[in-house]
């Protein structure tokens, strides 16, 4: 493998001979994952799991450099390319674990017009979604029959449409469609011809000195072995990116709490369950703490200034907009936490303005050019992506005494990809390609890189060395 950190190898821990990207893709799950679309394992259209591997690393050696600004005796950070892999198919070997069934219906997007223009649809409400279609005309079983398999494509990564629906784009021209998106609220992004790589990952902006504290380094003293131990994290985000980036966070030794609505995060209750809670929730959110709070309401807005008196990190993934309508912007957190690292995981960044549409995964990869798939490989990557932006922000605020503010987002993850997906690995296939996420969590190579809570989840991707 070619990568400027000397300490990701092919295997790591996963008892198997990988030598190659193929072989990581294959043995992890993500050529049966991303192939579910095409009813056929299939290999992804860049180096994934690789360029993974690559920014783990990289937040790996930034969290060593926390750490040792922090008094911690660690020298270096080593990682592999099957532990990068099989934290990206996370969600989907839960799942698969916990009931889910083994075989999907192939089919999906990317939409195509009537003038040959191929195109990506977001719409998060169902109305939304038979508004569009009522007005192309198509039936409303297929409209109604349409919705579940669309909703459902950033968990099952296939989406079989019934066919009168493509059908409808087919012949309709871009114009029309793209005046129909606006008119009904849809989101539809036009798949790009040029690909992105020019976006920082994430950027750092001072936002204020830190308050005096015992430790000069404006820490709390480390309680663990870990570079975050004794860090208190407040993390408010839903579906993928942000909570993976929280998940990243914990496992780097952070303690972590959840602000979630009255009544809990409703993804809590999404099947399949593994004991009583969704099997996808706690591949990303095992192990965090969590506080109910209505931050629709002044007193609950209150409550997480109350809460984030203490934290060192808070990471949201609000919509545009919300943290300034809430009196919650970075410089607001800071005059109640001096020294705060303010992280804001968002969808668009200001790359389209300050109203930018729906910023989800496949329409981010259709602007951005990243090849495009069904696996969620822009969110969880962007999880990634804030990770590492938090620890640069720790760090900083270590070497400076001030506070952070860190901005990232799916379309600055995807320009990263796409900046690291320069060349691809000619290793050949030498391992048998895993069909069954399932069975892949009952194999013995894997023991050592899977814990059960109580679904599988892997382990941390890194080892820390002293």
């Amino acid at each position: 493998m070619t990568t400027a950190v000397e300490a990701v190898t092919w295997s790591g821990p996963v008892d198997l001979p990988l030598r190659g990207e193929l072989d990581v893709q294959a043995a992890c799950g993500l050529m049966h994952v991303h192939g579910r679309r095409f009813g056929r394992p299939t290999r992804l259209g860049l180096d994934y799991a690789s360029i993974t591997a690559a920014e783990l690393a990289d937040l790996g050696a930034v969290a060593v450099a926390l750490a040792r600004a922090r008094g911690l005796a660690l020298r270096a950070a080593t990682t592999s390319v099957a532990q990068a892999a099989l934290l990206t198919v996370s969600q989907y070997l839960a799942a698969a674990s916990a009931g889910e069934p083994a075989r999907y219906e192939p089919g999906g997007p990317p939409f195509v017009s009537g003038d040959g223009v191929a195109f990506e649809l977001e719409a998060l409400d169902a109305e939304v979604w038979q508004r569009f279609w009522t007005v192309l005309g198509a039936p409303a079983d297929a409209v109604r029959r349409g919705w579940r398999p669309f909703a459902d494509r950033f968990a099952t990564a296939t989406c079989p449409l019934p066919p009168d629906l493509t059908a409808a784009t087919a012949r309709t021209p871009i114009d029309v469609l793209e005046n129909t998106a606006r008119a009904t609220g849809t989101t539809l992004v036009r798949v790009s011809d040029r690909v992105l790589d020019d976006l920082p990952a994430f950027r750092l902006a001072d936002l204020g000195q830190a308050p005096p504290a015992a430790d000069p380094r404006g820490f709390p003293a480390a309680g663990g072995e870990l570079p975050l131990s004794g860090l208190l994290v407040v993390e408010s985000c839903r579906r993928v990116q942000g909570p993976m980036a929280g998940h990243l966070l914990r496992l780097l030794g952070a303690t972590v709490v959840r602000v979630e609505p009255p009544g809990g995060d409703p993804a809590r209750g999404v099947p399949p369950l593994a004991g009583d809670t969704s099997a996808r929730f706690l591949a990303l959110n095992h192990g965090k703490a969590t506080v109910e709070i209505d931050l629709g309401t002044v007193a609950g807005r209150l409550d997480l200034l109350d809460l984030l008196a203490d934290a060192d990190v808070f990471l949201h993934n609000w919509a545009p907009g919300k943290a300034a309508a809430w009196a919650l912007r970075p410089a607001d957190v800071a005059r109640v936490r001096p020294g705060v690292v303010y992280a804001h995981a968002s969808g668009w960044g200001d790359a389209l303005g300050p109203h930018p549409p729906l910023g989800t995964d496949f329409v981010v990869q259709a602007h951005a050019g990243v090849p495009p798939s069904l696996m969620t490989v822009v969110d969880v990557f962007g999880g990634v992506v804030a990770a590492h932006g938090v620890v640069a922000g720790l760090l900083r605020r270590a070497r400076t005494g001030r506070g952070q503010a860190v901005a990232s987002s799916l379309l600055s993850a995807a320009s990263r990809l796409n900046a690291r997906a320069r060349g691809r690995c000619a290793a050949p296939l030498t391992v048998p390609v895993c069909t069954d996420l399932s069975a892949l969590a009952r194999d013995p190579a894997f023991a050592a890189v899977l814990h059960r809570v109580p679904c599988p989840v892997p382990a941390a991707p890194w080892e820390f060395l002293r």
